[in-house]
């Protein structure tokens, strides 16, 4: 979609876009539109009992007297109370409407009485509420009718300040790039997407935005002793991967932050097999690494002042002849053994080397972790957080922050020394899972914290409920989330940059 910020509405357009506050009092611009149109907005306000609740929408189509055909009232709800933040929600809302409609260009009239907030601001998040929520997965879609295609094609906010919003919304495309792509690699088939073409993908993309990319394949992990990294590979003809990006955005003295990802391609479960209903499903069990490589395009693309490592493990979780087995033991780059329990409790089981390598390799002060990891934590926390945990209490704060500002929360859980031990193994160092049900986004994380090194900061994030939706939300359409990308550069915005 095009979007363009001008100071006066030039050129035509299909709708329009003007505000009305709570209790149905339109702003100066709808005032103007309604005199045009001899009443048609209050007619139609009263009609429908708008009363400009925040949030709500009005669509009146074929109005008198005006150059467009739509004229859509966007409710403000209380202006005092609107922080410009909350208008990526109204342009995400007006995405789908005005596709509803067959509108092919709007014109957004963000004119001085709509809110106290700073008008700049508030139409770039308006403008990245109606790009995120303009994303479609629909590369497969070779004979959708065309009246199911989406039509809004542009869009031209309209504003005083028009130079300072097109400047900020400038940083948000590029974010919101960075999302899209997240999105198409967790929305992608696993026959297209596997650890070898995964990590050729991240070359070809983050290399020329002067990303650092290493690619390690069997022999460098085997050398290295990634034995979990492996276990988890070995069942499938495809060759597990480790991936490596480096972006250094800041000063060669200054330290590095780092994100370590989950990329099961596609998780069967192993010999611990999946049913079958569902399954397909599982080829967004690599929504971890897509919020890493998301979030390292996002901050290359804009250039961001600050040195950032990220690494991510990718495998393909099959059932074979090859592949390992309920009982096996196997012995970890740190040195630790694990004791494998149960194939389909993966996910932590390439972390744990993808972790070690990280701080052995990039001595990170801290380090981020993100993993589609448990069911138990959708059990604890729905699909309305991903839980945090973390051996600090100063980062999960920053991180639910970040969330916060971005509409990706966070819900910081506790750590427990019982759950710790319930990961002890009898005949190894560590076992993959606890012997019961209980605590089991708890113990998978406790199982990650015993490969973080001593005096090094960490925090793991479990987005097993947030990286797929089964319904729109504002800025997601349904399917894929691509969580974390704009958590992550959040962060790395508000607490790494110079």
């Amino acid at each position: 979609m095009k979007i363009s910020f001008e100071k006066k509405a030039v050129g035509k357009a299909d709708a329009v876009v003007v505000f009305a506050a709570e209790g149905g009092r339109l702003t100066g611009a709808a005032q103007k539109l309604d005199q045009k149109s001899k009443g048609a907005l209050k007619r139609a306000m009263k009609a429908d009992a708008f009363t400009g609740g925040k949030g709500k929408l009005l669509m009146v189509s074929g109005p008198a007297g005006v150059a467009w055909t739509h004229i859509v009232v966007a409710g403000l709800g209380k202006p005092a109370d609107l922080e410009a933040r909350d208008f990526e929600a109204i342009g995400s809302s007006l995405t789908p409407l005005l596709n509803r409609h067959k509108v092919a260009s709007v014109q957004v009239l963000l004119d001085d009485e709509t809110c106290d907030a700073p008008k700049d601001v508030a139409a770039a998040h308006l403008a990245q509420g109606l790009l995120l929520n303009s994303y479609r997965f629909d590369k497969y879609l070779t004979r959708e009718p065309k009246e199911k295609k989406p039509t809004l094609k542009s869009a031209t906010v309209v504003l005083s300040g028009a130079a300072a919003a097109k400047k900020d919304f400038e940083t948000r495309r590029k974010v919101a790039e960075a999302v899209f792509w997240a999105r198409d690699l967790v929305s992608e088939a696993p026959n297209v997407l596997y650890p070898e073409s995964y990590a050729e993908m991240i070359r070809c993309e983050l290399g020329p935005l002067g990303v650092e990319v290493k690619i390690l394949g069997r022999k460098e992990t085997q050398k290295l002793g990634m034995g979990a990294l492996i276990a988890v590979g070995q069942g499938s003809a495809r060759e597990e991967k480790l991936v490596t990006m480096h972006w250094k955005g800041g000063d060669k003295n200054r330290e590095n932050v780092a994100f370590v990802g989950k990329g099961v391609t596609f998780d069967t479960g192993g010999i611990s097999l999946k049913p079958g209903p569902g399954m397909w499903d599982m080829k967004y069990d690599m929504g971890g690494s897509a919020a890493v490589v998301g979030a390292m395009k996002a901050l290359a693309s804009r250039k961001a002042k600050a040195n950032v490592v990220g690494v991510v493990a990718l495998a393909e979780n099959m059932p074979s002849g090859t592949a390992c087995r309920p009982g096996d033991i196997v012995t970890s780059m740190s040195g630790q053994t694990v004791e494998i329990l149960n194939t389909d409790a993966e996910g932590r089981l390439i972390l744990c080397d993808a972790l070690w390598y990280c701080q052995e390799t990039f001595r990170p002060t801290h380090i981020i972790d993100l993993a589609t990891l448990t069911g138990a934590v959708v059990i604890a926390l729905g699909h309305e957080y991903a839980a945090v945990y973390s051996n600090d209490d100063k980062l999960p704060q920053h991180l639910i922050g970040a969330g916060k500002e971005v509409g990706e929360p966070l819900w910081h859980m506790p750590l427990n020394d019982a759950w710790d031990k319930a990961m002890d193994s009898a005949a190894a160092d560590i076992k993959n899972i606890s012997s019961g049900r209980d605590a089991g986004s708890a113990t998978a994380a406790h199982f990650l914290k015993r490969f973080i090194r001593k005096g090094v900061t960490w925090a793991h994030l479990d987005i097993a409920g947030m990286a797929w939706t089964e319904k729109d939300r504002p800025c997601v359409p349904k399917g894929a989330v691509g969580f974390g990308v704009r958590l992550l550069d959040r962060y790395v915005a508000e607490y790494c940059e110079e």
